[in-house]
């Protein structure tokens, strides 16, 4: 019988197109895209299991996508320039078709950028373990549309990962346009890339933090599981910044329960459940603080959650923050997606970094 590790890396290889893009989720209609952010995080599992080709498959997709799609960030600067009123599909787009064209179909708003940074951050991910340099060549073009695109809009307020909050500054989107700017740095030596992402580091220091603590967005005083993104793996602050640390009694006393996560407090999708990969996110920051054991208790769960065909969810409806919103988002789109691509790429990494740990922990 194969184990979840096996399981999960099938499951990411078998559902990724022909073109490069890994679907959401397979069985999931709301989710038959590829998200520039999921598909990060989902390729860099794959590099760290060794599964090149398809993490680059996907870089590659991205990299086409951007310049299929190039004239709307000349617009928008344009726009910008001229003091014109930016429209909503003048932005590039936050998830595309497998074939890599604009979805306009699902009513969701699509101004969103933590793909954008998340894609930069992971392709110097792929750059440093397989050390195929050359890449930053091949992707100038594409890498270079994507910081003029983050440069004059990382201040606007967007979607926030969740795809909610339109009219919000979110930190944890800003922490992901850091960290794709300065990974993608580090090859390219570029002074203004580096003032641009020290721009958005003080901005997040000045304005998201409120008592001595990070916030869900600029005017919050509310914490979000993703804000663990501001140290894993976005380096914004170390994981040992006394805000940072902060942080995480919040989201452990207010959002964590018997190992599962959830978003944040106020979530109604599916009734506000628990996430799989905003839990294995947890156990990433117990590795990094040394927390072994807690980090595999983490795994244990996770690994709790998969059916009898080895599938994870999307979140599970346990300990809900609201349980009438259940039957109602069950009735609107169906049972939880499973599997969901991005939680099967979490636990990956998460059981990576336990074993780079050396960690065998007794039952």
């Amino acid at each position: 019988m194969e184990n979840l590790v096996e399981k999960s890396i099938k499951i990411i290889k078998n559902n990724q197109s022909e073109y490069g893009s890994f679907v959401a989720s397979p069985s999931f209609p709301t989710y038959h895209f590829s998200w520039l952010r999921d598909g990060s995080f989902i390729a860099y599992s794959m590099d760290l299991m060794g599964q090149y080709a398809e993490a680059e498959k996907f870089y590659r997709w991205v990299n086409e996508v951007i310049i299929r799609y190039s004239y709307k960030v000349d617009k928008i600067i344009e726009k910008i320039k001229n003091g014109n009123k930016l429209e909503p599909n003048d932005f590039l787009y936050a998830r595309y078709t497998l074939e890599g064209y604009e979805e306009k179909d699902s009513g969701w708003g699509n101004f969103q950028l933590d793909g954008y940074g998340t894609w930069l951050w992971g392709l110097s991910e792929h750059i440093k373990i397989t050390g195929k340099t050359e890449l930053i060549n091949d992707f100038f073009k594409s890498i270079d549309i994507t910081i003029k695109y983050i440069d004059n809009l990382w201040y606007y307020p967007n979607f926030d990962v969740w795809e909610e909050n339109s009219d919000k500054i979110h930190t944890s989107t800003l922490a992901c346009l850091y960290g794709g700017l300065n990974s993608i740095n580090k090859y390219l030596n570029d002074d203004k890339v580096k003032e641009l992402a020290n721009k958005i580091k003080t901005y997040i220091l000045t304005n998201c933090v409120v008592e001595n603590s990070f916030v869900k967005y600029v005017g919050s005083n509310s914490v979000d599981s993703s804000l663990i993104w501001l140290a894993i793996p976005f380096e914004v602050v170390d994981v040992n910044d006394e805000i940072f640390l902060n942080t995480i009694k919040r989201i452990e006393k207010e959002l964590l329960h018997n190992g599962g996560m959830h978003r944040y407090r106020k979530d109604t999708y599916y009734g506000g459940g628990q996430w799989i990969l905003l839990s294995a996110w947890m156990g990433l920051y117990y590795c990094k603080s040394g927390d072994y054991k807690k980090a595999e208790e983490v795994k244990k769960w996770i690994e709790e959650q998969a059916d009898e065909n080895g599938y994870l969810p999307e979140q599970v409806p346990y300990h809900l923050n609201n349980e009438v919103y259940y039957p109602y988002w069950v009735n609107k789109w169906g049972n939880i997606a499973k599997p969901l691509l991005w939680s099967h790429a979490m636990y990956l990494v998460l059981d990576y970094e336990l074993k780079k740990a050396g960690v065998q922990l007794e039952d």
